[in-house]
């Protein structure tokens, strides 16, 4: 946690060091990580929505999915939704290639090339032992291996389908494709 609050990331915002709710958001995902320790499945974005981790802390996680009011975030609920339909939202780990938000307060921008290399760094730790599945272009493009159609804007069917398929796949297709 140290390591993320302190990390410069291209021009994005650091929620975990900076603002008034740093300390609030830093507290959150430790927790988080903590309480996910032993997922089996780490499903991989690309990088906080301003209306989702920024303000939350946790990835893929709006404010109001935490505390019941504050801003919602359409692909943070389509994606607890998707995984408590599944009966996986325990076993799943969510986190972004880049861990901070590239944006400003009220909108979000693509990540830089150099903002994906720095943040990057970040999930491998977290994908020893587990399963690995890219959210969207820009983590298939980090991670390779087994990708999922994002679930925004119309994609939430196709998100759902897909996670279902690569949560099917068997021991050898996995072997054959280097994934855990």
């Amino acid at each position: 946690m140290d390591e993320l609050a302190a990390a410069r990331i291209g021009g994005t915002f650091n929620q975990y060091a900076e603002g008034i709710r740093s300390s609030l958001l830093r507290s959150r995902l430790v927790g988080y990580l903590a309480a996910r320790d032993t997922a089996s499945i780490l499903l991989v974005g690309e990088a906080p929505g301003y209306r989702g981790a920024r303000v939350s802390g946790i990835p893929f996680t709006s404010e109001r999915q935490l505390t019941g009011s504050g801003p919602a975030e359409a692909t943070a609920t389509i994606v607890h939704r998707v995984l408590r339909e599944l009966a996986i939202e325990d076993d799943v780990l969510l986190w972004n290639v880049v861990p901070t938000h590239p944006g400003t307060a009220s909108s979000n921008r693509v990540p830089t090339r150099d903002e994906v290399a720095l943040g990057s760094g970040f999930v491998v730790p977290l994908a020893r032992g587990r399963r690995v599945i890219a959210v969207g272009r820009v983590a298939e493009c980090v991670l390779g291996g087994v990708s999922v159609r994002h679930p925004a804007h119309g994609g939430a069917s196709r998100f759902r389908a897909g996670l279902q398929r690569a949560l099917a796949l068997s021991v050898d297709e996995r072997l054959r494709l280097g994934i855990g």
